[in-house]
């Protein structure tokens, strides 16, 4: 399942009617609402589900300085029948001028947590472009609680791009 980001300019017409000597007077008004719909993405890899959602930061960036953050919200479902341990995060950032980073670390914002089956786990982080589009994609080091066994669960690429280039 993939959304992806759209930014629209949404009009909004108001109608004000005015009593005036020479009879009724309507005036239009037209305003236009700014509004993002945010990417979102989903991968199922041995029975894990990832669903990753992007969001541009304007207050956190500077575009004069080649600066864009975003952030991600990131939810981990468990639809096995054992429980889960989320061990290791590894990240691929590719920036539109066709560099690219590689994140690896332990757990996810310090945290390892384990998820039961049926049970979900969710957490918002941030990546920081030098440019105004980008992606991002990866994979967590899982453990079956069960059987004590490391598998690797898939991150779905997902896009960052700047409200404004989205036209």
């Amino acid at each position: 399942m993939i959304f992806r980001s759209l930014t629209k300019l949404i009009p909004n017409v108001y109608c004000k009617t005015y009593k005036t000597k020479q009879g009724l007077m309507r005036l239009y008004f037209c305003s236009f609402i700014h509004k993002t719909i945010s990417s979102m993405v989903s991968k199922v890899t041995e029975g894990v589900k990832v669903t990753v959602e992007s969001f541009y930061q304007p207050d956190y960036s500077n575009p004069m300085n080649a600066e864009f953050m975003f952030a991600y919200r990131v939810t981990i479902e468990n639809h096995n029948a054992f429980a889960v341990q989320l061990l290791r995060r590894h990240w691929n950032i590719f920036d539109s001028n066709a560099s690219r980073r590689e994140v690896e670390g332990d757990g996810v914002v310090g945290i390892q947590p384990k998820i039961i089956p049926g049970d979900r786990y969710q957490y918002i982080s941030g990546c920081n472009l030098k440019t105004e589009m980008g992606k991002m994609h990866g994979t967590y080091t899982m453990l079956n609680l069960e059987k004590n066994r490391e598998f690797l669960v898939n991150i779905p690429v997902f896009h960052m791009t700047v409200p404004f280039k989205m036209n």
